[in-house]
């Protein structure tokens, strides 16, 4: 994921149990294309917010709508429950999901997280290039 193998761990399907049990939780849906489950999202609602999380697509359905489909209809279910501000999280070093989601109207910066790598065995190559408030960040 992201061009990191570390990211997930060796089995990432199971962080999914503690999200489907989440009382906060509404969906997941997921998105079929002939029989075969292709993406999905869920809705995290929090008072008069919302996170969409997560919003995936298989790589090789990306980029034939289907990302925009599930997130259509997730922004639609948080109208219904009255959500006044709908958030997303992407990775910071991931591109395309940026793109996406500011193309869809996510163009609203609400925090930002910042950390630094302390360990002294990391391999990790970050990226430069973003300004924010004069300050250069990696990402």
């Amino acid at each position: 994921m992201y061009g990191d193998p570390t990211i997930g761990g060796g089995d990432p399907g199971q962080a999914m149990e503690p999200y489907l049990s989440d009382e906060k939780l509404r969906g997941p849906w997921v998105a079929e294309f002939e029989g075969e489950v292709v993406g999905f999202t869920g809705l995290l609602v929090k008072g008069e917010g919302a996170e969409i999380e997560p919003l995936v697509v298989g790589a090789r359905h990306r980029s034939q709508g289907i990302g925009s489909i599930l997130l259509a209809h997730a922004v639609q279910e948080a109208r219904r429950a009255g959500v006044r501000f709908l958030s997303v999280r992407p990775v910071a070093r991931n591109a395309a999901a940026i793109a996406f989601f500011v193309d869809a109207g996510f163009d609203l910066l609400g925090h930002i997280d910042l950390f630094q790598d302390i360990s002294a065995s990391s391999s990790r190559q970050w990226q430069s290039g973003i300004l924010i408030h004069g300050k250069r960040l990696r990402y």
